[in-house]
């Protein structure tokens, strides 16, 4: 009550000063009027008469009352009105006593906080005056930060341009400065000291950057480029002296000119310099180099080349020497020698080892060693050896003029013909000569496949600095190599077998010499095929097979001839079946021929001791095809002669029969499987006898149970069987 008493008179009190409680009670209560009063006013003031009161809001007015709780039950318990209107305000008049009495009890306290507030009001009032203070002092402390915020960034952005200018000043100022130690190192330590060559990287980086600043016209050029040109012609003076010296040194006899050639490549870097800075100097340098190697190639090789012929071999093949030649040595006190043994030109024997991998890349002849050794060797194994070491010395030439002198594609080509352009004709003028006297064939196309094998191990380096020097060899072999080949066919074809010596059905020298050369040819050809070399090996083999035929003819009978063709065919197939693939075109002709006049020999020896039953049984089964056996049932006689004949004289007969052909064959393993077959068919011809005689129209006849059987025969047979 006292806190409701004292909110009142803080709100509607216009008290300011501290007095005393009671008057100041007594002036609150003075203010304030009854409740009775107030609705004895109202209700007073109230004109129920006048135009202006509206019916209709005092029904609202009626019915809002008349929903109060109070009213409600008033009315309920049937209250008069007037008498409870009274006692509520008795009421309220008393409640209102006690108020005032509370207020003036509570009057000490009131005051109390009257004063308490008028002290907060102060203090408050004070603290806004502060707060005041700190809200302006704020704000300008926010407008300074504001303005230390922007110099801040404006001093950020100075800083970062600064420093931008600072790396940019620094790297040129760095690029322009030439250090003590640059200029010393340059004019002082000699150029194969490592530190030398780090200066001048760093001299030759400050000259393409002088370069790029006089393009500018940057006004700090000026000051650096005296002292920069004048360490840069000393040091091409310095660079110039140490290449020169290295190439003369060069050309000291016996010098391996490969370390010091290994001793440029390490400073690679001073040709570079010297392309960049003075050219005229690289220039004088690469036509030096250029010039002192070609001429040291020529004359190695020139030198290598005219030693190798000294050890070849003395005996070689001249245009006598062909496979259809007569092999008779030509006499006379004056005349040339010949060769000890013409079939050596034909034969391949171990020559062909050259093109293995290990004699082909092998170390090459020394001549001088061979000399004294008393060495002798083929033209094959010199071309060889020549090759091979200008194989080694152009592939190592070719990289060298690639990384020292830095040149790729056409421009590394052209260097190198101009270095090894003079030896390389050298060589072609020299093989020239010697090819167009040449004769030896097998020597030849071993030349031919050496060059294509070093041109494929040219390729697999990837160095094509020798493809067309391999190719104009080639051109010189090629058609030299199918000359003699020709000459060769030509010779067969014009040989006159009359003119050749004694007749002899064992193998001929002219069948031997074409054997050993085709295996020898087609055993090398098999690597690198050539087509052409396969059709005149194609023409050889139409002659010598026409030639033998032609010598074949010059024997009487037709037993000496089948021997004399199965002789050579079974010799030259042996030779070929060494050497030539099994299916090759050479090994299958000749084994056709071979088995079609082996077959022919056999009835030709069969003919003499058993011709009669083989002819009547040849003759039976014909008629048996045509079912006309009748015909011979009159040959009792005949029959009875076969029978008695075969089987008393067959065992003499098989053995001079096997004798014979041993005799006749100089291949043991030949003549005895023609003996072989020669049974085999003397068996089925037995057989066939036999069959004949079962038939109905023959078994009548007594005579058959003289026939020897065929299991027996066979039994007997095998013993005759030679072993070997």
């Amino acid at each position: 009550m006292a806190e409701g008493a004292a909110g009142t008179v803080g709100a509607g009190s216009d008290v300011n000063t501290a007095g005393n409680p009671t008057e100041i009670a007594m002036a609150y209560l003075q203010d304030e009027k009854p409740d009775g009063d107030i609705a004895n006013l109202n209700l007073g003031e109230l004109d129920l008469t006048t135009d202006e009161f509206i019916l209709d809001k005092v029904d609202i007015h009626i019915q809002a009352n008349l929903e109060d709780d109070l009213v409600k039950e008033a009315l309920k318990t049937g209250v008069d009105l007037r008498q409870y209107s009274k006692q509520v305000e008795a009421e309220l008049q008393r409640i209102e006593q006690a108020s005032i009495k509370d207020y003036i009890k509570e009057s000490q306290n009131i005051a109390l906080l009257h004063n308490q507030i008028t002290a907060c009001d102060s203090i408050l009032e004070r603290m806004e005056g502060m707060l005041s203070g700190f809200q302006s002092d704020l704000s300008s402390i926010s407008s300074e930060i504001q303005t230390l915020q922007q110099q801040s960034v404006s001093m950020n952005i100075r800083l970062k341009n600064r420093q931008a200018v600072r790396s940019h000043l620094s790297q040129l100022v760095d690029e322009l400065v030439v250090p003590e130690a640059m200029i010393s190192t340059i004019l002082d330590s000699p150029v194969t000291e490592q530190e030398f060559l780090e200066q001048l990287h760093e001299l030759s980086n400050k000259i393409n950057f002088a370069k790029e600043l006089c393009f500018r016209e940057t006004l700090a050029c000026s000051d650096i480029q005296d002292i920069v040109d004048r360490l840069k012609l000393k040091a091409v003076s310095k660079i110039r002296e140490f290449i020169l010296q290295k190439i003369y040194s060069f050309r000291k006899p016996m010098t391996n000119y490969q370390i010091p050639q290994n001793t440029l490549l390490k400073y690679r870097f001073f040709y570079q310099f010297l392309l960049a800075n003075e050219r005229t100097v690289a220039k004088e340098i690469r036509d030096e180099y250029v010039d002192t190697m070609s001429k040291i190639y020529y004359s190695y090789f020139k030198s290598y080349s005219g030693r190798l012929l000294k050890v070849q071999y003395e005996e070689v093949a001249d245009k006598d020497d062909l496979m259809g030649v007569e092999d008779t040595a030509k006499k006379g006190f004056f005349s040339k020698p010949s060769l000890k043994s013409r079939n050596t030109i034909f034969t391949l024997g171990q020559r062909g080892t050259i093109l293995s991998p290990a004699e082909l890349e092998g170390p090459i002849l020394v001549p001088h060693t061979a000399q004294r050794g008393d060495s002798r060797y083929p033209y094959e194994m010199l071309f060889r050896s020549q090759h091979y070491a200008l194989l080694d010395n152009g592939c190592r030439e070719y990289l060298f003029l690639s990384d020292f002198f830095m040149v790729t594609g056409n421009s590394a080509l052209d260097l190198f013909n101009s270095i090894m352009g003079k030896t390389l004709s050298m060589f072609l003028k020299s093989m020239s000569t010697y090819v167009s006297d040449c004769y030896d064939s097998i020597a030849i196309f071993l030349c031919i496949h050496i060059i294509l094998r070093f041109r494929a191990i040219t390729a697999k380096r990837t160095i094509p600095a020798l493809d067309k020097y391999w190719e104009a060899v080639l051109e010189l072999l090629w058609p030299r190599f199918e000359l003699i080949l020709e000459m060769n066919i030509h010779s067969i074809r014009n040989t006159d077998p009359q003119k050749l010596g004694v007749l002899d059905t064992r193998p001929h020298y002219i069948t031997r010499r074409y054997a050993e050369f085709s295996s020898a040819i087609v055993s090398i050809n098999q690597t690198f095929t050539n087509e052409r070399t396969n059709a005149l090996l194609g023409q050889l083999q139409i002659e010598v097979e026409n030639f033998v035929l032609k010598m074949a003819a010059e024997f009487p009978s037709r037993r000496d001839q089948l021997i004399f063709l199965i002789n050579n065919y079974d010799m030259m197939l042996s030779v070929l079946m060494e050497r030539a693939a099994d299916d090759s075109k050479e090994v299958e002709g000749f084994q056709q021929l071979l088995l079609a006049r082996t077959q022919e020999f056999i009835e030709e020896i069969l003919s003499p001791p058993f011709g009669g039953m083989i002819a009547f049984v040849k003759e039976a089964e014909a008629l048996i095809e045509k079912g006309q056996l009748d015909r011979l049932k009159n040959e009792d006689v005949r029959i009875t002669q076969l029978v008695r004949g075969f089987s008393s004289t067959w065992k003499q007969s098989v053995e001079s029969m096997s004798q014979d052909v041993m005799r006749s064959f100089t291949n043991f393993k030949n003549g005895t499987s023609i003996i072989q077959g020669a049974l085999t068919q003397l068996i089925q011809y037995y057989h066939g006898f036999h069959k004949v005689l079962n038939q109905p129209t023959f078994r009548s006849l007594a005579v058959r149970s003289e026939l020897i059987n065929l299991h027996h025969l066979m039994v007997e047979v095998k013993k005759h069987k030679p072993n070997f």
